[in-house]
Formats: structure tokens, sequence, C-alpha cells
């Protein structure tokens, strides 16, 4: 088992705090591993075992809870001294008004319980559940495995030439964590299918009532099996209307968009105007939560190893706490600006560096930039081609480093 000390670090100082602990992220991304994790850290504190109530509404021992009022009951008839206790509440969203529940015991129980909760939908943290507890909750995103999470699950050689396959087996597969026990190649894409499928009809169909299932998958896919590409809402209903001649409103698209957010499959990347510094509106970045997904969605589309590799190090970026945006520059575009603790990084990724062509358009490219943040180019090139300042890094290296 792999210690994701990355977020226990974030969460441990939390523990005892009368602050509600909301942990999201997608589906089997190891939201339920922190809980345990967690759980494991408190006991070593001397907190016993009947003060601490662990709830996962996804089994089925649990499938009696079903409204606010089933929760409750359950939750006083555990409640039996007067010791603190420490409350968690897996994939929370399942229980209808769960928030009146959370709200009473923060009332009623002050500081005598420490309360987590997790869930795959972002409307965990819904307007109603932050004007309910305005204040009084802290919230923490978790991720699929990074490459160096995997690196040290599987416990692969720090090997730049050895963690090739490693690599491009992840670029396929992605991070989920428990699709790394699973050893061949139709039992990876059985599981993350049945992952797929769950997010689609769980946390979008059912939760927002779409009705036109066609509509909605063919955008779905289309998003799924393009990453790292820039769209508009306008350009996305000319590309439907064009291809499948039906008429689509822009609110439609929006908010198929939205509710791929809000299930954390895919992130939506703002674009920034660098001269003008100020954030630009209308046309957005998007990318994938978690690559093994699209390739599951993906069986007819060629392979984009460019857009693989830059979805990799958004999500690297994010994953290490920086805030990230596309630089968009007269001469081009930035692939990210990285922002963290007031210091600033740029970022160009591409698959190769083949030719003087290239090169020239992925240094070029900062030629305009005149401050002395870092700029650096990421490839799968071995050899450091760095220039006039500008640092050049191996991707797997970039990845696997100490940070």
């Amino acid at each position: 088992m792999v210690i994701r000390e990355e977020y226990l670090n974030k969460i441990r100082p939390f523990y005892n705090q009368d602050l509600v602990k909301v942990i999201t992220g997608i589906r089997r991304c190891g939201k339920s591993v922190i809980l345990k994790q967690i759980i494991n850290e408190i006991k070593d504190t001397g907190v016993k075992e009947e003060n601490i109530i662990y709830v996962n509404f996804e089994l089925i021992d649990y499938s009696y809870i079903k409204t606010y009022k089933d929760l409750d009951k359950y939750i006083k008839e555990r409640i039996v001294n007067e010791d603190k206790y420490y409350l968690f509440f897996d994939e929370i969203q399942n229980i209808s008004e769960w928030e009146k529940v959370i709200n009473s015991y923060k009332a009623k129980y002050e500081d005598k319980v420490s309360i987590f909760i997790t869930g795959s939908n972002s409307d965990l943290l819904s307007s109603e559940l932050a004007t309910l507890l305005s204040g009084r909750y802290v919230s923490f995103k978790i991720r699929p495995f990074s490459f160096k999470e995997v690196c040290e699950f599987k416990n692969y050689e720090m090997n730049i030439y050895k963690l090739e396959e490693a690599f491009y087996d992840y670029v396929k597969w992605g991070g989920l964590p428990q699709r790394f026990n699973l050893k061949e190649d139709t039992e990876i894409r059985t599981y993350l299918m049945d992952v797929y499928n769950s997010i689609i009809i769980k946390d979008i169909i059912n939760r927002f009532n779409i009705t036109d299932l066609d509509l909605f998958n063919r955008i779905v896919e289309y998003i799924v099996t393009t990453p790292s590409q820039t769209f508009s809402v306008q350009s996305l209903v000319r590309y439907f209307e064009g291809n499948d001649s039906r008429k689509i409103s822009n609110t439609t698209i929006y908010n198929y968009l939205e509710y791929m957010c809000k299930a954390h499959l895919i992130e939506k990347l703002d674009r920034y105007d660098v001269r003008g510094k100020r954030i630009l509106t209308g046309k957005y970045k998007y990318y994938l939560t978690d690559l093994g997904l699209g390739s599951v969605a993906n069986v007819s589309k060629k392979e984009q190893m460019g857009a693989y590799l830059e979805n990799i190090v958004y999500n690297e970026l994010i994953y290490r706490g920086y805030d990230v945006r596309v630089g968009n520059i007269d001469n081009g575009e930035i692939d990210f600006i990285a922002i963290k603790d007031g210091n600033k990084e740029y970022y160009q990724v591409c698959y190769y560096l083949i030719d003087e062509k290239v090169i020239k358009r992925e240094f070029g490219v900062y030629e305009n930039i005149n401050d002395n943040y870092p700029k650096y180019v990421l490839s799968m090139d071995k050899l450091d081609m760095s220039q006039d300042g500008i640092i050049h890094k191996n991707i797997i290296e970039w990845l696997i480093k100490d940070y």
C-alpha cells in the first residue's frame, strides 16, 4: 500500500479540528484508502476503536441507510460515551439530504466529533452545503496516482531506460490505483470501462437527469478522446451540427461540460493573456483527470502522444499544488503558467524535439517573456537540449524528481 503522504500531510493538521473534512475526487482514485490511512493514524494516537465510526455507503452492508434520518439513527445508536468520536462517511452523496445530518452534528456535538466525508461529485461542495457550513469545513481533492506514486507502488527502479515501459503503460492506462493489481490488458480495460460507465451513469446521467443520452454520449466521447485541446461552446455546437446535422443549444453543451467537470472526469483550464494580464473567456482547455478513462473510450482515433504528455504534465502540476493556466501570447501559446507561493514557472510540452523546426517552436515561444522566472521545455528526449536560459528536462525524470 502506498502511504499517500502528499495528501495526509495536508489533512493531518485538521484531524482534531472542529471543521468538517471534505475529501473529493473521481471514482476509484483512492479516497477510501485515504480514509483508512487517516483512521490508522488516529488509532495510533490511542483513540479507542469504538470511538471511530466508518460508513461506506457504496457497500451493501449499509444499503438500508437511505436518508439523513436513517443515518442519524445509525450514528446516535453508536455514540455511547463522552469521549470524542471520529465519524467517517464514505461516498456520502448517496444519502438523501445528508447535509442536514452534518450540520446538526456540528451544532449538537461541537468539538466532541471530528467529521470526515468523501464524495465523487463536486456538488459535495454545493452552495447549499457551503451555506450550511459556512467557514466550517476544509476541502481536499484526491487524484489518481502520480507517476512517482506508481513507481513507489510497483517498486520500479529509478533508471530512465527501465522506466520508459512503465511510463508508456501509465500514459495508456492511467493511474487509478486498483488497476495496478491487474496484469492483463483485457482485465485493465474491463475494469476501467466499468469505472468509466459508473461515472457516466451514476455521477452524471442519473444525477443530472439527462434524457438525450445519444447526444450526451457523443459529446463525452468527443471530449475524453481529444484531451489537451482548446474548445469553445460555439465551436462544439458547430462541430456537432456539422457532423450530426442536429440543432444543439449553447446551454446544452455548456451544461454537459460542467457535469463532466463536476464528476471529476475532466477539468477545465483558463487561458491567460500574458501581455494584458487577464483571464480570457470563451475558449478553454479540458484535461482528463485520468488518461486511462480516455483510452477505454477511444476505439477509433489515433494516439496523440503530444496531447497525452501535456495532459500528464497538467495533472502533475495540479498534484504538486500549483495554480495552473494556459498562457496566451502574441506568437502562440505557452502550455502552462504554474504559480505557487508567489513564484511562477513556465512549461512547454512536446513528444520529441525531432528537428530544428520543432526546437525553434518549443523554445521560441519564450522569446517575448522577459521575466526571470524558470522556463521549461519537457519532452521524451534523453539528451539535455537546454539553451538560452531555458531548461530542457526529460519528462520522466521531471515526474519522478523530488520537488
